[in-house]
């Protein structure tokens, strides 16, 4: 026997076992990572640009309309329609944990520190909606695209505060995480309220059923994928069968998981069970998605029939200058008229480089946009164009502004340091 004292040796199987687990972990960790998510979708939608407008452009389209059956379910969809309809219910999942989580633990269980951004999230969706509106009907265009430049998406959002925000105060991510969460709720109810039609009451009440048994299960305590999984997959059926978008049942599964932890508990079920699917969100589901949603033909003839277009046009005014007119203006407002008031981190320079990421609008968007005009597909290619471009000019008006904000800081942090030291010498010379 081994004296306790030595280090026991593994066998070469479990040690390989070992080493494979470790690399695992590493794997999921970095998956994790906000700056890796917004990374992949941005190397997704760069790929899927650089194919449908390379002579690979008709086997990429080809592959995206490519239809995989299911009979026995009564599913029929083509690829593209599998990532936005199926892949992408794991994002609504993994958003509807963290907004449960932020329901009961989190910022939105305080009213008065969920304030500024629940309103900054709501004039962020008005303001960028009305914005289409407005130049859409003044412009002789049509209105369906009008929830288009409403939504914010999270992953690349994020991202690029990773990337450039290191110096910047972390009230600031909380601030957009926050705001982020309640825009994803809201642009879930637009989906579900006025992007459903023909609903069909008995698949519809049939998830609901499914969705009941979910939480009964869960509220007793019954552990296992292998009850839960096909459970959610069931759902998703009947959700899709419904008529209702699909995606909303990812939200509504993710809502039912319990965010207080109990007596034995390290981390509660919503924590652990999002921390596990994360990973495969960020590093697969959000990146095909985002492959097969932004294959859009970019040409200078594309663009400038884009640019002839009152909706393509209403998208990028909505979400580039829609979002930073009202989450700014929200946020000014409060301030200004009520009690509620900035973290003392925080200056309106930080506000106004949040409002510039909210007006990434990439995931969310394009889904969107492909529910708004399905009857259209080259008005859909346009606005989507559209959605590409206002999320580029604000993403990097966002990085420029924040990678300022954040020299600023570091010069000032500086100033008071070198301040600080100055009058610690003079003391010491007196007291000398």
């Amino acid at each position: 026997m081994t004296p306790p004292s030595l280090p026991q040796k593994l066998p070469k199987a479990a040690k390989k076992l070992t080493l494979r687990d470790r690399d695992r972990r590493s794997v999921a960790e970095f998956l994790r990572l906000e700056v890796t998510g917004g990374l992949l979708l941005l190397i997704a939608a760069t790929l899927a640009l650089v194919l449908v407008n390379s002579p690979w452009g008709d086997g990429y389209e080809s592959l995206r309309d490519h239809h995989l059956a299911i009979p026995f379910l009564g599913l029929d969809l083509s690829v593209g329609h599998w990532a936005s309809d199926g892949l992408l219910a794991i994002f609504f999942f993994v958003a509807g944990t963290e907004l449960k989580r932020e329901l009961t633990v989190g910022e939105l269980r305080r009213p008065a520190a969920a304030a500024l951004p629940v309103v900054a999230a709501i004039g962020g969706m008005l303001t960028p909606a009305l914005f289409y509106l407005v130049w859409a009907v003044s412009q002789g265009g049509g209105t369906d695209g009008w929830a288009v430049p409403m939504a914010t998406d999270i992953a690349f959002a994020l991202g690029v505060l990773a990337v450039v925000g290191r110096r910047l105060p972390s009230a600031l991510r909380v601030f957009l995480l926050t705001l982020a969460i309640v825009d994803d709720l809201i642009a879930i109810l637009v989906i579900a309220v006025f992007f459903t039609s023909g609903v069909d009451l008995a698949a519809l009440a049939g998830a609901v059923a499914g969705l009941v048994l979910f939480r009964l299960l869960h509220g007793r305590g019954v552990r296992g994928w292998w009850w839960y999984l096909p459970l959610a997959a069931a759902v998703w059926v009947l959700m899709y069968h419904s008529g209702v978008h699909a995606t909303i049942a990812g939200v509504a599964l993710g809502l039912l998981l319990r965010a207080t932890p109990g007596d034995d508990e390290d981390e509660t079920p919503a924590e652990h069970v999002g921390h596990l699917v994360h990973p495969v969100s960020a590093g697969f589901a959000v990146p095909v998605f985002a492959f097969f949603a932004a294959g859009v033909p970019v040409s200078p003839s594309t663009l400038g029939e884009m640019a002839g277009e009152p909706e393509a046009l209403g998208v990028v005014l909505g979400l580039f200058l829609g979002k930073l007119v009202g989450v700014l203006g929200a946020t000014y407002l409060m301030v200004r008229f009520t009690r509620a008031r900035l973290n003392p981190q925080l200056g309106w320079p930080d506000v106004t480089g949040v409002a510039l990421l909210a007006g990434i609008g990439f995931t969310v968007s394009l889904l969107i946009a492909e529910l708004a005009f399905a009857d259209d597909p080259t008005l859909t290619e346009h606005v989507k164009a559209a959605v590409l471009v206002a999320s580029l000019l604000a993403a990097a008006t966002a990085a420029v502004m924040l990678t300022l904000r954040g020299r600023a800081l570091d010069r000032r942090d500086a100033a008071t340091a070198a301040a600080a030291a100055g009058k610690t010498t003079e003391a010491s010379t007196e007291t000398a």
